[in-house]
């Protein structure tokens, strides 16, 4: 099918669930998951500068959970039970992975990418040369950028509902630390530095202490910055607390290669990672 009849049918199927009984119908389902699959389309893609959400590829993964039953499965000597199989053909996609790693059908990797014991679920797209490292996963419809590196139990958020939602995005060349998590849409911008154990919602203060004067804003880290965790102290009935915020500490320099500027970053801030 077309790509604009596809796209009918899954937003036509999404406000009418009966629709999935027509075999047209599902089979658009299953053939955008296939698209999704091959990194023919994505959840989110960037025009023009600014990242776009296709609402409808997401109202297709939720109605391809609809259509599969659950069934049991085999991936070499491990069982599942479940309704989505996980990615094959990794050797002739030019993808690494290291059991007990799984890509989940409807997931994207480019040729490269390296995932070790950790998850990457449906509508995931991930840029060549990305390490997805031990327990770091990799949510539903989460875009991840080139040559990023995920550390060890980094947890990256998934989003399906709403559709409209904008999923988590990591752009290339980006780095983030050991157990941090990025959740609830947060855009780290590209070659961007989180320090281990950040944590970033929607609603997390990035407080940028670089200047004379601390400059609050929140769901965005800037292109370069380098970031580890902080508190800021909060007034509650019970008194004054501190809560999570991240601290925009300083900026890889644009004189180095990336190589070079990162393990600058961790020698002259003492980034933990």
């Amino acid at each position: 099918m077309e790509r604009d009849e596809l796209q009918q049918r899954i937003s036509e199927a999404f406000t009418d669930r009966d629709r999935l009984k027509d075999g047209d119908t599902a089979r658009a389902v299953e053939e955008t998951i296939a698209l999704l699959d091959r990194g023919e389309i994505r959840v989110a893609e960037k025009v023009d500068g600014a990242w776009r959400v296709n609402a409808w590829v997401k109202e297709a993964i939720l109605l391809y959970f609809a259509l599969r039953p659950l069934e049991p499965m085999d991936a070499g000597v491990l069982r599942f039970f479940d309704k989505i199989r996980t990615k094959t053909d990794l050797q002739a996609q030019g993808i690494r992975v290291v059991p007990p790693g799984v890509a989940r059908y409807g997931s994207f990797l480019e040729p490269g990418c390296v995932v070790m014991p950790g998850y990457v679920n449906i509508g995931a797209y991930v840029g060549a040369g990305t390490m997805v490292d031990t327990w770091a996963t990799v949510g539903s419809c989460a875009q991840i950028g080139k040559h990023v590196h995920l550390s060890g139990g980094v947890g990256i958020g998934g989003v399906l509902e709403p559709p409209s939602a904008s999923p988590v995005i990591i752009e290339d060349g980006a780095f983030i630390g050991s157990r941090c998590i990025v959740v609830e849409g947060v855009v780290v911008e590209e070659e961007a530095v989180l320090g281990a154990s950040v944590v970033l919602t929607a609603s997390t203060p990035i407080v940028d202490v670089t200047g004379s004067e601390p400059v609050i804003t929140k769901g965005r880290i800037p292109a370069r910055s380098v970031v580890i965790p902080g508190t800021l102290p909060k007034q509650f009935p019970a008194g004054t607390f501190q809560v999570p915020c991240a601290l925009l500490i300083g900026r890889r320099t644009e004189s180095t290669d990336r190589k070079t500027s990162l393990n600058d970053v961790l020698r002259t801030f003492d980034v933990q990672v």
